[in-house]
């Protein structure tokens, strides 16, 4: 089977990133797509991060029953900081019949050579790559293993959601509703 694998720390989790995970099932020849929930990415600070159980659980009420899409939490048993060549190494070894491809903005691909062992990735897994504003690529644009496809933009971001409701604004229609409601109910981002 052919598995998307969309990482990120879905902090919390919107319509901006459950679009981007549709249009890569819908629209390429990914049968499935897993959401990699990353406890802590080691470029990124770890200041607002939401505990990992409480996005993972998000993500889980965003997908509901579909049988498209899988939450992992594969990341959280692992060491910190996460490296996304640790998580696709363990994985490959577990899911031996399953082929992984690494969803990703083309602004991550400026930084793909800080990335550890980013050689073996891109000589072992595709990269399907979705636009992001003001960034085509870099040196990586013209590579045999990176796909760059259409997906409509959504700009939307978590920091986005997380300032608005710290900021009491009304966010309900950047999020499935049941996501909503939960943030709402958990006093989540609210300080």
């Amino acid at each position: 089977m052919k598995v998307g694998l969309y990482f990120g720390s879905f902090n919390p989790v919107h319509f901006g990133h459950l679009s981007i995970a549709n249009y890569f099932l819908e629209f390429t020849d990914l049968e499935q797509l897993w959401f990699i929930v990353s406890p802590q990415n080691p470029l990124k600070k770890k200041a607002s991060l939401l505990a990992d159980y409480h996005r993972l659980e998000l993500l889980n009420i965003a997908i509901g029953d579909s049988n498209k899409y899988k939450v992992s939490n594969i990341e959280f048993s692992m060491p910190k900081p996460s490296y996304t060549i640790d998580t696709l190494s363990y994985l490959q070894e577990k899911y031996s019949n399953n082929e992984f491809v690494l969803i990703m903005g083309s602004d991550n691909l400026p930084t793909l050579q800080k990335w550890k062992n980013y050689k073996e990735i891109l000589d072992n897994y595709y990269i399907y790559v979705y636009p992001r504003p003001n960034n085509d690529g870099g040196e990586f644009k013209n590579h045999n293993k990176i796909n760059f496809y259409d997906a409509p933009l959504m700009e939307i971001s978590s920091s986005f959601i997380r300032k608005s409701i710290k900021d009491n604004k009304d966010i309900r229609f950047f999020l499935p509703l049941n996501v909503y409601e939960y943030i709402k109910e958990m006093h989540f981002y609210e300080k």
